[in-house]
């Protein structure tokens, strides 16, 4: 796989990337010093590329289930779910520091909205109960 303007890889983790449709579909997440990567794992094919500079923030639950979301104006968003949400997120942000002196902004909530697709916005909302943590969706 060749990242090309990549000096080196910062992070990576097997995550689930949730579509427009809802479904689910594994990918490699990988953050560079420049640039979020998607890549399939069956196929070893990158599905997305996106540079750190179109990211505007990430939204996650303050609860501690899997999921967050990275917002990008430009496109349509990514939801996903990730074991190490916390590093992920943790990482990103001092990677954005380092490459643009900027303050990835990390918003805290238990609902928040994202552009699943070019046309479609969900709301998503967590719920902490007896059976564990509810995940809800919503389209606006």
């Amino acid at each position: 796989m060749n990242f090309v303007g990549d000096t080196s890889i910062r992070f990576a983790d097997k995550v689930l990337k949730f579509t427009g449709s809802g479904k689910m579909k594994r990918r490699i997440f990988i953050l560079t010093d420049f640039a979020i990567y998607l890549i399939d794992p069956e196929t070893e094919g990158m599905t997305r590329r996106i540079g750190l500079a179109a990211v505007e923030k990430v939204c996650l639950s303050k609860l501690s289930d899997n999921f967050f979301a990275v917002i990008i104006p430009t496109e349509y968003d990514l939801f996903m779910a990730s074991t190490r949400k916390t590093e992920l997120v943790q990482v990103m942000v001092d990677v954005t520091k380092t490459a643009s002196d900027y303050d990835l902004e990390v918003l805290l909530s238990n609902r928040f909205e994202y552009n699943a697709s070019a046309s479609l916005v969900k709301e998503v909302s967590f719920e902490e109960s007896e059976e564990g943590i509810k995940t809800r969706f919503k389209w606006k």
